[in-house]
């Protein structure tokens, strides 16, 4: 299997099942598979963060906010590794219940990945809606 459809296995997979958790109120799967390296960064739909701490607490502010996760998919526009870096592009489409309110909505989603030790981790995520 190639680095690339290794690297999509691993985003339909892993990645996908930590953004079904903190959708459902559980940020610990998503913390750990970003780096626990600097730089760090998140360009948020709501919320910026750029380092371990702002991550930490924005993570946990997602976490308070979702409960209730009943359908998570990323569509996956593109995607291609280049070495230990990759990155994704796609449509991030959810149901879930935002501050107990249920909402279904779309956001666009570009991240970049680093290879640490053989695995893949988040080190930058830039989230926001799509244009109407």
């Amino acid at each position: 299997m190639s680095d690339r459809a290794e690297f999509i296995t691993w985003v339909q997979t892993v990645l996908r099942d930590a953004e079904v958790a903190v959708h459902g109120g559980d940020a610990g799967p998503r913390r750990a598979i970003w780096s626990r390296n600097n730089p760090v960064t998140v360009l948020g739909a709501w919320q910026n963060a750029v380092g371990q701490q702002e991550l930490d607490e924005l993570f946990a502010h997602l976490a308070d906010s979702f409960s209730d996760c009943t359908s998570y998919e990323f569509e996956l526009l593109e995607a291609e590794v280049l070495g230990d870096a990759a990155y994704t592009i796609g449509f991030e489409h959810t149901s879930a219940s935002v501050n107990g309110v249920a909402r279904v909505y779309t956001l666009r989603a570009t991240q970049i990945y680093r290879r640490e030790a053989g695995v893949w981790k988040v080190a930058h995520r830039h989230g926001s809606a799509p244009p109407e």
